[in-house]
């Protein structure tokens, strides 16, 4: 898995690669949420995820790239890499957030199910809080290899 091989990359690069992509993919998350229900009107991809709107996968791309600045900012580490990277793999994990979430409801809603399970009152089961995390470790893991080293 690439999160293990994100996570002993190094002494910094590890620890500050899994916390960037986490943080960064539950701020996509969120954040595309919480713009989706105030202001999205039009329809991402209706057949497979009914809820998704453009304009929530907007927000989300702006918070995703947020919390990758915040996280760098906060951090003070090598992730000081300059912003337009930091841009680039915020853009990078709000893309890849919102393939893993649609590609988990397209899984979903070809075996014929609603919700993956009730674990997590108000959502649709614990694969809904993990769905986007499925690519965005590939991305960070070769974000970073890329522009660092």
């Amino acid at each position: 898995s690439f999160w293990i091989l994100l996570r002993n990359s190094g002494e910094w690069v590890g620890r500050d690669g899994v916390l960037l992509a986490l943080f960064s993919t539950f701020a996509f998350d969120s954040t595309a949420y919480f713009v989706g229900r105030a202001f999205g009107k039009h329809k991402m991809v209706p057949t497979v995820s009914p809820g998704k709107t453009w304009e929530g996968a907007i927000g989300g791309l702006v918070g995703a790239i947020a919390a990758v600045i915040i996280l760098a900012l906060i951090l003070h580490t090598p992730l000081d890499i300059g912003y337009g990277k930091l841009v680039f793999i915020g853009f990078a994990v709000g893309v890849f957030a919102q393939i893993g979430d649609l590609a988990e409801s397209r899984l979903k809603r070809s075996t014929g199910l609603k919700e993956s399970g009730n674990l997590i009152p108000g959502h649709g089961g614990i694969l809904d809080r993990l769905d986007s995390i499925v690519f965005t470790g590939v991305v960070v893991y070769y974000c970073l290899r890329w522009f660092i080293g």
